[in-house]
């Protein structure tokens, strides 16, 4: 009959258990030296050893010919305990015994001597797993317990053992093994199977174990199909996407290229490739391009590519999109445990991650602020792009309009500070003029006055001089339809400003008069406008709209309905012009 690699290689004797050099040989130079305590306590992950030092230490006290310190596994004590023919010797599961019955029928029959060894030994694995009551009926032994007891207890969440109980045993905490010491392991087996293991099949392997022994050779028998196991072997039968696939969905993620992260999953997928592997190692390369983000020349990296993969795919990505992308990760692995689709879990997860708005998530804040902070503000649907208010998107303006040979303005003695210019201007020949200088058609002037084109107007005339500022001035009279697209223009050199301001889904602006009321979705965002960029957007909207502006910022629903024009009308009759 066929033995599982685990059960059929589990070490003997002190000397053959891997990593824990620290615990066994404190261990033997107990047993050589007579100083037994009467409890231990065994703490450490899956697959590292608690329960095979257990066993070793239980044959070793009772070895009729000990060695060293080591058992023999040869006298009749060795052989009856490792068979389990021996009763003085009981191992117990606290997972399914853990009631206070359990532990009281175990607590009579203690106090009898052994029957054909030295050592009544108890083995209690998952100790944690036992109730209060019978922790409680276990400390009374354990505070006097008889000359030939001694009990070994294992636990993988020693936060859950009782404190009476942990200072009654002499406490050995099981390290997590390293690659190195799996990958030794595994060629050491692979060569007595009669198996050839590459080197780089044989560190897949042990990064996929995460430190149990146990769990890399449960791997290694999976993966022992043929007589060559190799990286694509591997690969192939755990259902691991492979560095190039993953490079390429990392690098997708990075670029915000939603699609093209779809069509990379869709194949891995139909390869038959595990969702939960997969986003397991999207989750640890992500922790690798984090550390080297960090730290570059860290030697924590362990997710297996060199240095050079990952600088290319850590250009795009800030500490804080990569903090937001473990997130995100984690809530997926998560998800899929609870059922359902599990391509559609991973689909979401690369959406949220590629684009950062489709979260609420404070990690998802930090990214986005981060994004403006190096001044990359571009987002997959070109949130960049100028937003023009209350205009149908398809009306283009034509870059200059030329317009007859005189220009009439209002005269400057009657004309207030709010005056506007009429939508018929007229130049002398030769000039033009951006067509976005015209005004509304239902702006009224008074009487008009002829002047040169070239004379500066007075700086209660809504149009100012184009010589003065030819970068802003062009769109000055721009029409309420699209003045709020003029001013976003002339904040592009402000790319933080112009990120916060562009986002539609966030902001909208109506102006009524000499007011603009900016309307956001959040708290926060109306903190920022109203703590840092206030008067940069008072003095630019000014200087668009030709006139003194009032700026009004409040937190609301994004529309465009008539709820926003009768907030600022009962802002202005109340005569609340700023807020500070």
């Amino acid at each position: 009959m066929y033995q599982a690699l685990y059960r059929k290689y589990r070490p003997r004797r002190f000397g053959d258990v891997a990593g824990q050099e620290h615990i066994t040989e404190t261990l033997r130079r107990q047993i050589i030296n007579d100083r037994l305590s009467h409890a231990y306590l065994f703490v450490g992950t899956r697959g590292t050893g608690k329960t095979t030092c257990a066993k070793i230490l239980s044959r070793a006290v009772n070895c009729l010919y000990p060695e060293n310190g080591e058992p023999c596994n040869k006298c009749t004590s060795c052989i009856g305990i490792e068979e389990g023919s021996i009763l003085d010797v009981l191992e117990l599961d606290a997972a399914s015994n853990n009631s206070v019955d359990n532990v009281r029928a175990l607590r009579d029959e203690a106090i009898y001597t052994p029957a054909t060894v030295k050592k009544r030994v108890y083995i209690v694995d998952e100790v944690h797993m036992l109730s209060i009551s019978a922790f409680n009926a276990l400390l009374k032994i354990l505070e006097e317990p008889p000359e030939h007891i001694l009990f070994i207890l294992a636990t993988t969440e020693l936060h859950k053992v009782p404190a009476t109980i942990l200072s009654r045993c002499q406490k050995f905490l099981f390290k997590r093994l390293s690659t190195a010491v799996l990958s030794s392991q595994l060629h050491k087996i692979a060569d007595g199977e009669g198996l050839k293991l590459t080197d780089d099949a044989a560190g897949k392997l042990a990064a996929l174990a995460d430190g149990s022994m146990r769990d890399c050779l449960s791997l290694l028998d999976q993966c022992a199909s043929g007589d060559v196991i190799d990286l694509v072997c591997v690969q192939n039968t755990i259902g691991l996407a492979g560095p190039n696939e993953l490079l390429r969905l990392i690098e997708a993620v990075s670029d915000r290229d939603i699609p093209g992260s779809f069509e990379i999953l869709n194949d891995l997928y139909n390869e038959g490739r595990d969702m939960a592997s997969l986003l397991g190692e999207m989750a640890a390369l992500t922790r690798d391009l984090l550390v080297y983000k960090l730290s570059p020349n860290s030697g924590l990296l362990n997710a297996g590519f060199d240095r050079d993969a990952y600088s290319a795919l850590s250009e795009n990505l800030t500490p804080e999109h990569l903090f937001y992308c473990l997130d995100v990760l984690k809530s997926a692995v998560s998800s899929l445990s609870r059922g359902g689709s599990s391509k559609l879990a991973v689909e979401i997860c690369l959406i949220r991650m590629c684009d950062e708005r489709l979260s609420d998530d404070p990690t998802a804040l930090l990214a986005r602020i981060s994004r403006l902070e190096t001044g990359a503000v571009s987002f997959p649907d070109n949130v960049n792009a100028p937003v023009t208010a209350n205009a149908p998107s398809t009306i283009k303006a034509p870059d200059t309009v030329d317009v007859p040979s005189t220009t009439s303005v209002p005269d400057t003695n009657d004309v207030q500070n709010t005056t506007s210019v009429s939508n018929t201007v007229d130049v002398p020949d030769g000039i033009s003029i951006p067509a976005a200088t015209i005004a509304p058609d239902t702006v009224d002037t008074p009487d008009e006055t002829i002047i040169p084109a070239a004379t500066t107007t007075p700086d209660t005339i809504s149009v100012p001089d184009v010589a003065d500022d030819p970068d802003t001035i062009g769109e000055t009279n721009a029409g309420n339809n699209d003045f709020w697209s003029v001013i976003l223009k002339n904040l592009s050199n402000e790319p933080s400003v112009h990120a916060l301001l562009s986002d539609s889904s966030k902001v909208k602006a109506q102006s009524d008069g000499g007011s603009l009321i900016i309307t956001v979705a959040d708290f926060f965002t109306a903190d920022i406008v109203k703590s840092e960029f206030l008067e940069l957007l008072k003095e630019t909207a000014s200087k668009v709209l030709g006139r003194e502006i009032i700026i009004h910022v409040e937190v609301g629903n994004i529309t465009t309905d008539e709820g926003q024009r009768s907030k600022l009308e009962s802002l202005n009759a109340f005569g609340i012009v700023n807020f500070e």
